[in-house]
């Protein structure tokens, strides 16, 4: 074990990170929230890494933010600063041109479950739990309603924010929180799979496809369609993915360069 609060790791073009402060539930501390943004940085303009993977250390996933850390200097500029430097990161995570998984398998408190949210696809231990639990404290989760209330129900999402209550990994699968709910034995397994699976695709095609999928959310219906006609005839014209398309014509696998 390093004294590296994150660390990484890649292996056939999938880079994990691992948050490493076990001790601290892998609290969201400054340091912490730094070291993974330069991570996703990096990863981000590394054309080699094409998936990547966000685990952790310890007996939980992430407990939200360091909230001693927190209470050394509670002026506003630091915690406003904290915080817009956490969202951030988690827009990071949507910009960039690899899918993230989060391989979750424990507790995920407050901006614990935000940073779930925030992946775009992730895998759970039955043993996870899930809350966004700042309202037991007097504090509403503001910015991890953000990214909750884009990953679940609207009534879902605010009856999580208003109790504070946990949930389980089978509601969360429900809710849409998680993609899918593994015994504790088989979670590395189930992550590499899907990791591995994203990782054989096209790169162009995935990257293309995920900056698609998240500017079209919230556009009206015709302008979606729009930009997904741009997008699809780019991706439809790029060379490789023509030779995908004469391989599957011809049935043979595609020599992809």
């Amino acid at each position: 074990m390093t004294d590296s609060v994150v660390l990484r790791s890649d292996h056939l073009h999938i880079a994990t990170l691992t948050l490493n402060r076990p001790a601290q539930f892998n609290a969201l501390s400054n340091e912490l929230l730094t070291q993974l943004t330069q991570e996703l940085q990096q990863i981000a303009a590394d054309n080699e890494v094409r998936v990547v993977v966000i685990k952790a250390n310890g007996r939980a996933f992430c407990g939200g933010h360091d909230l001693k850390e927190m209470r050394t200097d509670s002026s506003p500029e630091t915690i406003q600063a904290l915080f817009a430097r956490c969202g951030a990161m988690m827009q990071l995570i949507q910009s960039m041109p690899q899918p993230v998984i989060a391989s979750v398998h424990a507790v995920a408190t407050a901006a614990g479950c935000q940073l779930v949210a925030a992946c775009d696809l992730a895998l759970a231990s039955s043993n996870a739990k899930f809350a966004v639990s700042g309202i037991n404290l007097g504090l509403f989760c503001s910015t991890p309603a953000v990214a909750l209330s884009r990953a679940i129900g609207k009534k879902q999402a605010l009856a999580m924010l208003l109790t504070g209550d946990f949930i389980d990994a089978a509601t969360a699968e429900r809710y849409g929180l998680i993609n899918q709910v593994v015994e504790p034995e088989q979670l590395d397994q189930a992550v590499q799979e899907i990791a591995t699976k994203i990782a054989a695709k096209l790169p162009v095609a995935v990257r293309m496809g995920k900056e698609l999928f998240y500017k079209q959310l919230n556009q009206p219906l015709a302008t979606a369609y729009a930009m997904a006609n741009e997008a699809i005839t780019c991706n439809f014209l790029d060379q490789d993915t023509l030779e995908g398309v004469d391989a599957f014509i011809e049935k043979r696998k595609p020599n992809w360069q």
